[in-house]
């Protein structure tokens, strides 16, 4: 019995060390992704670049054909070296695409204001939650069905705004698609701390994600609510 109780007792202490390599790997990684991300930002702003300068449709199904095309090598050599190279490549992309958004935030007088607010705004949302999921170690794997089905509205809605450009439904999409990528990012950590993802370059993908999405999102709302053009 009290061999049985200490080999379960190193197995428990064993999968926390695992969990918290885990945590670390991925906020590290994360840290290194802001890297290129911004490397591709200033490129594109720089560069003018536009995936949508052609038909809105065609760019969109484009973008998202490179987008899942570079998640799923992502997946396939995610146990590789390559894994961490495509996720880099991967964010690197992203920050191409985040260039549009940024050079309509700085045709506004405080555009520089309002991309450093949705930034902070950012960091405070993720600190936040991340904390909320490590300190108190809650399974929120319950949120996974709720997220999903959330995600999907929006990227309806999203597709169906492209043909009626509804500036009211523009926002709501921001608003809620704030509040569906922060419960991501307690979904997300939380399968992290609680063993539910075991390889951190998956899991820095999808925090990645949740944080790109959260910053877009809050910048077109701060844009819409409190830009200032002179």
């Amino acid at each position: 019995m009290q061999r049985q109780f200490s080999m379960e007792r190193q197995a428990t202490q064993a999968g926390a060390l695992q969990q918290n390599r885990v945590l670390r790997n991925t906020y590290l990684l994360l840290a290194v992704s802001m890297i290129p991300t911004i490397a591709g930002a200033y490129l594109g702003v720089s560069t003018g670049f536009s995936l949508f300068a052609g038909s809105p449709m065609v760019s969109f199904l484009l973008f998202l054909g490179i987008a899942f095309g570079f998640m799923w090598g992502i997946e396939r050599t995610k146990n590789s070296g390559m894994g961490v190279v495509l996720l880099l490549g991967f964010t690197f992309f992203m920050g191409l695409m985040l260039s549009g958004i940024l050079r309509v935030a700085l045709g506004f007088s405080n555009g520089p204001a309002l991309i450093a607010t949705a930034a902070g705004g950012t960091g405070a949302i993720f600190f936040t939650l991340a904390g909320i999921a490590t300190v108190t170690k809650k399974d929120f794997s319950f949120m996974g069905r709720f997220l999903f089905v959330g995600l999907v509205v929006i990227l309806l809605a999203m597709l169906a705004n492209i043909f009626f450009q509804i500036p009211a439904l523009s926002l709501t999409i921001s608003a809620v698609a704030i509040l569906l990528f922060s419960g991501y990012i307690l979904y997300d950590i939380s399968r992290i701390v609680n063993g539910g993802e075991t390889n951190y370059i998956t899991a820095t993908l999808a925090v990645y994600l949740d944080i790109y999405n959260v910053f877009v999102h809050l910048l077109h709302l701060l844009m819409a609510l409190s830009g200032s053009r002179d």
